[in-house]
């Protein structure tokens, strides 16, 4: 899988967490760039993207992330 793809999932999955159709990502977004991005709903993007993608992460691995870059190479490393 490319990262092109993965990115493709991804702002799928994002776009339906935060139910916002404009919604764009890329390596450089975090929370603070997405109003609705709290705890809760990072719990719920986490398990959204594990189910997509298939893979979990580990505890460490999700209290590490601070960009989507991170998450997509984590999900480029097991894909």
């Amino acid at each position: 899988m490319t990262k092109n793809e993965i990115y493709e999932r991804l702002t799928v999955v994002f776009r339906d967490v935060f139910d916002d159709e404009t919604l764009e990502i890329n390596d450089t977004t975090t929370a603070e760039d997405i109003e609705e991005w709290d705890s809760i709903e990072h719990i719920t993007l986490i398990s959204a993207v594990e189910n997509e993608f298939k893979v979990r992460f580990k505890m460490g691995e999700v209290s590490g992330m601070k960009n989507v870059g991170e998450m997509v190479k984590i999900i480029e490393e097991r894909g």
